[in-house]
């Protein structure tokens, strides 16, 4: 397959392209590097350094892509709280750029959004037909790109397909990210100092591993439409995480407690009973696991 990963030098983006790669895909990698590194684009794939604002019709018309994984985003809550039109800019208007050059080149789309940014505080695990209650623009802009892809499907008859990511984590993750809590903990234990909780730490959501999303995103290609849940449907509270951290790292270092940040969800978990049915894909790797693994890789760093 022929394929394009905007944000493929970014955490969650070199993943799948990764995961591409290793099934034998013809990858080709859009990102402007404001956030993502030369070095995470693995070798095989080639690397075109473009703003997907500022149209992408040269890399589309050389690459013929069948599939288009559209990971490029702004990630940070706090920076779409702070600068919202900025947030808009790359998450609305990108995502229509990339829609309109998929269009005129019959290239399926594959959208990175999130769950618990778009459903916002969760009386259980949301299932995808559940209340959107974004908190921040962050989670407005996503849902905002959901809703273009549903409409140049239904305008189109296209397939594109959105799917909503838990909190991510992993090796190369960002500390700065929405789900930058893991790198952060971890991040500090390597460096043997103690990591700060906000709040009581009993906030609980879905993390779930890059690799496992990895594979979710490329079982979406292909499928006719739709929106997934991307989690495990398991809560994880802080509390909880930073016991795992400390477990993989053997540390004893003891959190400090900060006070709680206004607007911060209580309770994120995501209901994936659909995406297991409709894409034949569950989740593998359990967060321990995953830890290790997140955790091995910043030992190897550090």
């Amino acid at each position: 397959m022929r394929a394009i990963v905007t944000g493929g030098a970014g955490f969650i983006g070199s993943h799948v392209v990764e995961a591409l790669l290793a099934r034998g895909d013809d990858v080709t990698v859009v990102d402007d590097l404001s956030s993502g590194r030369r070095e995470n684009v693995p070798e095989g794939a080639r690397l075109a350094v473009a703003d997907i604002r500022e149209g992408l019709e040269a890399v589309f018309g050389e690459t013929r892509p069948e599939v288009c994984f559209h990971l490029a985003a702004q990630v940070d809550v706090r920076v779409s709280v702070e600068r919202p039109a900025h947030d808009a800019g790359v998450n609305v208007l990108g995502t229509i750029a990339v829609l309109e050059a998929a269009r005129r080149h019959g290239t399926q789309v594959v959208f990175s959004s999130t769950g618990g940014a778009i459903y916002g505080e969760c009386d259980g695990p949301a299932a995808e037909d559940a209340q959107r209650r974004p908190l921040a623009p962050y989670g407005v802009s996503k849902l905002a790109g959901e809703e273009y892809l549903a409409a140049y499907n239904r305008l189109y008859e296209s397939g594109h397909v959105s799917l909503r990511y838990g909190n991510v984590y992993g090796p190369r993750q960002d500390p700065h990210g929405e789900a930058g809590v893991v790198a952060i903990f971890l991040g500090r234990l390597v460096a043997g100092e103690a990591p700060r909780i906000f709040g009581d730490g009993r906030q609980t959501r879905d993390y779930i591993y890059a690799g496992d999303v990895a594979a979710a995103t490329l079982a979406a290609a292909g499928r006719d439409g739709g929106v997934f849940n991307i989690g495990t449907g398991i809560e994880t509270s802080v509390l909880e995480l930073y016991d795992g951290c400390r477990r993989v790292a053997g540390s004893s270092l003891e959190a400090e407690q900060a006070p709680a940040r206004l607007g911060e969800l209580q309770r994120s978990v995501l209901d994936v009973a659909l995406a297991e049915r409709e894409l034949g894909w569950r989740p593998e790797v359990s967060l321990d696991d995953g830890l290790r693994r997140t955790w091995e890789w910043i030992q190897a760093r550090s």
